[in-house]
């Protein structure tokens, strides 16, 4: 573990209001769901953390999903949760397990880097 991480002081993240990041939308092509569901859910996580939130990951994204009959296409509504961590601690944190953050791996040679550039 890096110094920087060794001098954090514990943050409480189960005590911080949870918020809800959605997409909603249509899917034409049935095969598509499973790959589109995945594709949104990395979208959502990309979103959260560029306003400083992290997900909670022992929080299931919540998948709604019905078949428009008269338009032939299936309408969608993708939920995930997340708290938020500040936006240069969620460039660090892959999500929140109930009150543990699990951390992004890092290569020596980033972290190397990353002591000289942070004070």
């Amino acid at each position: 573990m890096s110094e920087i991480k060794k001098n954090l002081p514990p943050t409480f993240y189960h005590h911080k209001p949870i918020k809800r990041f959605y997409i909603d939308g249509v899917i034409h092509d049935d095969s598509m769901i499973g790959r589109l569901k995945e594709e949104y859910i990395r979208l959502l996580i990309s979103e959260m953390k560029l306003s400083g939130y992290v997900p909670r990951i022992d929080l299931d994204p919540d998948f709604t999903i019905r078949y428009n009959d008269i338009k032939n296409f299936y309408e969608f509504e993708l939920s995930v949760q997340a708290v938020y961590a500040g936006k240069r601690k969620s460039e660090w944190i892959a999500g929140i397990d109930g009150t543990t953050p699990i951390f992004i791996p890092q290569n020596k040679s980033s972290e190397s880097l990353q002591d000289r550039v942070l004070p």
